[in-house]
């Protein structure tokens, strides 16, 4: 056949799958014009969160594709256990997340018929009374005490620390409506026929190198290691020449929050509701006078990566021992308190707040901060703040970064500053429902405001306590309001104006899952991938707890003084220098070392306690990551395409025969 007749022919059969398909994809409203017209029809993005593999020295957790390619299986909804008679792609309500789950972990059959998960969202306004993926006592093996048989957490499944071999998307709610029409449709169809699929693409690189633990991924370098950077900073400053040391009160919250799906984890309540408390306290204490002349340094810390082995907390430990630039100014023997703000979010009982105060051992150092608390809350007084200490029954502080020092140092006073007493009042620990919605912005101001007094009365020590000071020492309510709009809202998310006056975020929409850490430890204090909310506390304490350089002068960078730091070098017209301490810290695993350009792990330690219990955490690389949904034909219409094509091919074929033929003659003629 000549070549010129190729074309036509494949234009032809082009033709006929057209007319065969345009029916198949009707319902999507497409008008249908060409074949590019025809793909995008078919073809549906679905807007929706993955669920993805997370690996550590023993073994995997969460989700991925069980081979090197893609999964393509019709949408049913989920209703029983007998339902599933071939492999589907089940769309599953999020009431029935906990239990689907739990059921496939313990069925195989069932588990076998499982090709995806579409988890439905319900939107920020949730009917669901409880919804937690994380264990009942999150990350007991930490616990610096051994009974470990208390429920923390009582709505807690366990589910996201198991694995599956299947992929598992949450479903945006614009996603969640079309993937139930698509579902109907399935279940409509008259031929029992379900031809409306989903092809998920959850392909992670730790499959294809066949590498299922953190050792051997990150030698294969097919995985990076979990990670971030913590900030701590001082107030008032502390210059590197001073030669006095005062005792440090260190006060921590926690920054980064986990959930079953990756980039769904905002831990409004568990535990930004605490982060926000401590920038707003910060903030207030930044307008006294005078604080240099107490007898006490403040120090506050934000820690990345504590809900993956309080890997923020742990590494700062590590790095004072270690004398590193990063905690310049401080080390171990100056800590003599440590106050940390945990949840704090929903602390308001009969309309007025209530916050429990949990101490890390029942010394006399305990006992002054307890008692601090109580005159800070006395002080309140018509705020009617209140603060008890939590119950004697229980075995010790809840899961939290102050179980980092006491493990480190058994000797460590602190209290842990949270709205609950026995057992978590947030239901969604560890859950995208942990949002907005679940918290109250008066209970965050009114943990600031504790917060704030009672370290300004320890800080003064045994000097009567200025009343008037004091007194003065109130939080800004608007400042809690517009940081839960930055941190945990998309509108306006990180694009809130006093972010912006800072940073130039990558997303506005915030996610607190701690990543991976990218950068060479050695590049701490300019770091290339510290994630949006890291730059953004770095630029708020340096502010807050700066003072303005003698000079004042544009940066964009490093200032020329090493007291000082540049506040705002991302910002459009570059930064300004001040003069505060103010210092990024990796967060990642102790057991990790950074040398040749690759990450090896280390043995236990025994200088490090917490050392044996750490699963070194990491999370495998992939390339893309997607989800659509499209229809295909069953198999008789495929059948009648072919045969249509066959046809077309056949009829094309002799017509060019015969249209040959007859020029042939008629040239002959001529």
């Amino acid at each position: 056949m000549a070549a010129g007749s190729t074309a036509p022919l494949l234009a032809a059969v082009a033709c006929v799958v057209l007319v065969f398909l345009a029916p198949a994809v009707s319902g999507y409203g497409a008008t249908l014009e060409s074949v590019p017209d025809l793909v995008k029809a078919m073809y549906v993005n679905i807007e929706s969160f993955p669920c993805v593999r997370l690996l550590n020295l023993s073994g995997e957790i969460g989700c991925a594709n069980p081979g090197h390619g893609q999964i393509i299986a019709p949408v049913v909804r989920f209703s029983s256990i007998d339902q599933l008679v071939q492999p589907s792609a089940v769309l599953l309500p999020l009431d029935q997340m906990s239990d689907f789950f739990l059921r496939v972990s313990n069925h195989p059959e069932l588990y076998h018929n499982v090709a995806g998960v579409l988890v439905e969202s319900n939107g920020v306004h949730s009917n669901l009374l409880e919804l937690s993926p994380d264990r009942k006592f999150p990350q007991e093996d930490f616990a610096p005490y051994s009974n470990v048989s208390q429920d923390w957490n009582p709505a807690g499944s366990g589910i996201m620390w198991k694995r599956y071999d299947f992929p598992a998307f949450l479903l945006s709610e614009e996603s969640t409506q079309t993937l139930r029409q698509i579902a109907d449709k399935n279940e409509k169809s008259n031929n029992g026929y379900q031809a409306n699929v989903a092809e998920f693409d959850l392909v992670m690189q730790t499959t294809k190198a066949e590498t299922h633990d953190s050792e051997s991924c990150l030698k294969a370098q097919s995985c990076l290691p979990l990670g971030g950077q913590s900030v701590w900073a001082s107030l008032p400053p502390m210059s590197n020449a001073s030669k006095h040391q005062k005792p440090v009160i260190m006060v921590v919250a926690s920054q980064d929050s986990a959930s079953f799906f990756r980039d769904r984890s905002l831990g409004a309540d568990s535990p930004i509701s605490g982060l926000i408390a401590l920038l707003t306290a910060v903030d207030a204490l930044s307008h006294v006078h005078d604080l240099s002349k107490l007898k006490k340094q403040l120090v506050f810390a934000a820690f990345d990566g504590e809900a993956w082995g309080y890997l923020g907390s742990r590494k700062f430990l590590q790095e004072l021992d270690e004398g590193a630039d990063s905690v310049n100014g401080i080390n171990s023997s100056m800590i003599e308190q440590v106050l940390e703000i945990g949840s704090v979010g929903k602390g308001i009982s009969e309309g007025h707040p209530l916050f429990y105060a949990h101490a890390a051992r029942n010394s006399s150092i305990s006992k002054k901060m307890l008692d601090a608390l109580q005159s800070g809350s006395d002080s309140l007084g018509s705020d009617n703040v209140k603060v008890k200490p939590a119950a004697t029954s229980n075995p010790g502080v809840p899961p939290s970064s102050l179980m980092s020092f006491m493990r480190k140092h058994t000797s460590t006073s602190g209290v842990v500053l949270e709205d609950f007493d026995s057992q978590f009042s947030n239901r969604f620990y560890h859950s995208y429902l942990d949002n907005p919605a679940n918290i109250n912005s008066s209970s965050i101001a009114a943990a600031a405001a504790l917060v704030a007094r009672s370290l300004y009365i320890l800080a003064t020590a045994d000097m009567p306590v200025d009343l008037m000071t004091l007194n003065t020492i109130r939080v800004n309510v608007t400042l809690v309001e517009e940081l839960i709009g930055c941190l945990l809202t998309c509108d306006p998310g990180l694009s809130c104006g006093i972010a912006k006056s800072f940073i130039s975020p990558s997303n506005s929409c915030p996610s607190h899952y701690v990543g991976v850490f990218q950068d060479s430890p050695s590049s701490t204090q300019f770091p290339s991938y510290a994630d949006d909310t890291s730059r953004f506390i770095w630029n708020f304490l340096a502010d807050r707890t700066g003072t303005l350089a003698g000079i004042i002068i544009s940066c964009t960078g490093k200032c020329s003084d090493e007291n000082e730091v540049c506040v705002g070098a991302e910002v459009e017209g570059g930064g300004r220098c001040v003069v505060s301490t103010t210092r990024y810290v990796p967060a990642y695993s102790t057991r990790l070392k950074f040398e040749d350009n690759a990450w090896h792990v280390l043995p236990a330690n025994s200088s490090d306690p917490m050392g044996a219990a750490d699963p070194v955490w990491t999370e495998s690389y992939w390339n893309t990551i997607s989800l659509r949904v499209y229809a295909v034909q069953s198999t008789t219409s495929d059948w009648l395409v072919l045969l249509a094509g066959l046809v077309v091919t056949a009829v094309s074929y002799l017509a060019v025969i015969i249209g040959r033929t007859y020029i042939s003659k008629i040239t002959k003629r001529d």
